[in-house]
């Protein structure tokens, strides 16, 4: 039979384990939720109407064939990386990407938060 100093520490050591996980999970969706707005925020600031893809070709070229051109750009990219990059360089581009990503998503939210606009 245990004793209840023995009972105590392992549910003691059990809610530790337990927070543990759920602060990792609260990290987990941090940063996918900076990734999110790292991704989204970077499409936005490419296609919209005065955003990058529009500096670099021109006003004259439509929305529409702005978000047609990025489309192909990052399809051409994808292509690249499955191509061309072997499996274990992939691995680590891909972590990088997601932390370039969640970089760029915190920079996105403070001048959010800052300026009030992206």
């Amino acid at each position: 039979m245990n004793s209840p100093d023995s009972i105590l520490e392992q549910a003691k050591a059990r809610m530790s384990a337990e927070l543990t996980a759920f602060l990792q999970m609260l990290a987990g969706v941090a940063v996918l939720a900076m990734v999110m707005l790292g991704v989204g925020g970077t499409i936005f600031r490419l296609v919209s109407p005065d955003g990058w893809l529009a500096q670099i070709i021109g006003r004259g070229l439509g929305s529409g064939a702005a978000a047609v051109f990025a489309l192909a750009g990052v399809g051409l990219f994808a292509w690249f990386t499955c191509e061309w990059v072997s499996s274990k360089q992939r691995n680590r581009f891909a972590e990088a990407w997601v932390y370039t990503c969640a970089g760029a998503g915190i920079v996105y939210l403070a001048q959010l938060w800052l300026q009030g606009t992206l």
